[in-house]
């Protein structure tokens, strides 16, 4: 019976049942010992010792219950505790049994109300650092337009066509960093949320990659740069071609922003038994040996980095998407040599 798991349950119906033992070995003990009198002494015996029986079962049961009481009302102070705050306040229960199961199972109910606020917590930190951030990024491209809007304002007074032609294409710049910023910020803050579904499906790896190739061609020829491709074309992977998309193009992107005309960038996929990788090579400035630990980081800037448009998301976006799919990411650099992004995603296989 579960009911006897308990051990001071299981104490108590043992106390109970000695003192039965002992009311019925009393009470047959004249008779065992052959005493004269024996109807007179049992008369007298009898009753006696189901008296003294009955006062020890009261005084059992009275100090189970007691214990019990104790327990229960300890629970209480416990969860009071934990309601006024406390979020360490917890039912001490060492025991077998229905009443300990029940404290138990409070005590994992209490668990998990603390990790949830600590989550919420968490969230709402990264809810102000982040409207923080936007504040902070949005500034400089929406301060840089309303010079620019004050400069053409003026020069359309004066007849200066050309330069208001030169600030409308700088507007048109801080504009693209501005959609750039909430683009990318929508998409972590999804993946955050847990809200950005992944449509996992079968794609050849080498069309996916000259799609990403070709996207960025026509920058590269422009500012004298290379892009290579050297891969398996038989490589199929089950990924969302979108993201995986979303992703090597910033890396890409992210390369073409650190090289100078002449440079190249390689990217190279293969396939083992366990696993795929994509490794996306360049030879630009590289990355400062005080950085390479916090490149994925949300708005990290370098204090190295030439790069005065970067918004310090791209990267973070590329982390975001590899993990959402299984996988992990690596990074290689040497400052001036430049800088080696390894993707690897694991097979999974049905046993």
């Amino acid at each position: 019976m579960r009911v006897l798991v308990n051990r001071s349950i299981r104490t108590l119906f043992i106390q109970i049942a000695l003192c039965m033992a002992a009311v019925t070995l009393l009470s047959a003990m004249p008779a065992v010992l052959k005493m004269e009198n024996v109807t007179n002494v049992s008369l007298v015996a009898t009753p006696l010792c189901i008296l003294l029986a009955g006062a020890a079962v009261l005084f059992i049961c009275y100090r189970y219950f007691r214990q019990q009481d104790m327990l229960m009302e300890d629970a209480v102070v416990q969860i009071r505790a934990f309601v006024s705050g406390d979020r360490d306040a917890r039912i001490f229960c060492d025991e077998e049994g229905e009443l300990y199961r029940l404290f138990h199972e409070i005590n994992s109910l209490a668990a998990i109300l603390t990790a949830q606020a600590r989550q919420e917590g968490q969230s709402k930190e990264f809810l102000k650092n982040t409207i923080s951030d936007i504040s902070h990024q949005l500034k400089t491209p929406l301060a840089a337009l309303n010079i620019y809007n004050g400069i053409m304002q003026a020069e359309a007074e004066t007849g200066g066509f050309t330069a208001i032609q030169e600030f409308t294409g700088l507007s048109e710049q801080e504009l693209d960093r501005i959609e750039t910023l909430v683009q990318n910020l929508l998409k972590i803050t999804k993946f955050d949320a847990g809200t950005m579904v992944i449509e996992r499906q079968r794609e050849n790896l080498s069309e996916l990659i000259a799609e990403v190739e070709r996207h960025f061609a026509f920058r590269a020829g422009q500012e004298g740069k290379q892009i290579v491709l050297e891969g398996d074309g038989t490589v199929s992977f089950l990924c969302d071609r979108s993201w995986i998309a979303e992703a090597l193009g910033n890396l890409v992107k992210n390369a073409l922003d650190h090289m100078e005309s002449g440079d190249s960038i390689w990217i190279h996929w293969g396939q083992s038994p366990s696993a795929v990788s994509i490794t996306v090579k360049d030879n630009g400035s590289g990355i400062h040996p005080e950085d390479l630990h916090h490149i994925f980081k949300r708005f990290y800037r370098s204090r190295y980095s030439q790069d005065t448009q970067g918004i310090g998301l791209g990267l973070s976006l590329v982390k975001a998407v590899v993990e959402a799919h299984g996988g992990t990411i690596g990074v290689d650099s040497r400052l001036g040599n430049g800088t080696t992004f390894v993707l690897v995603f694991p097979i999974i296989t049905k046993l």
